[in-house]
């Protein structure tokens, strides 16, 4: 069973934020995509150095995007 199906904690039997309980779910999903998209960007014909540039920058724009006129 992969990381990313780990069974999530119930909130009546441990004493963890939810924030605790669900953050080895939330990595685990996280590293998952990110291997996807290199994998895929690697199969189009793109670089590992160049896949992991552009989730970078896709990081970026997600936390701090740019003001766009309406």
């Amino acid at each position: 069973m992969s990381a990313a199906h780990e069974s999530i904690a119930p909130r009546d039997e441990h004493i963890l934020t939810v924030q605790e309980a669900l953050e080895p779910l939330f990595f685990a999903l996280e590293e998952e995509a990110e291997m996807k998209m290199i994998s895929a960007a690697v199969k189009a014909g793109w670089s590992v150095d160049e896949a992991v540039a552009a989730i970078d920058e896709l990081r970026r724009n997600e936390l701090f995007p740019v003001s766009r006129p309406h």
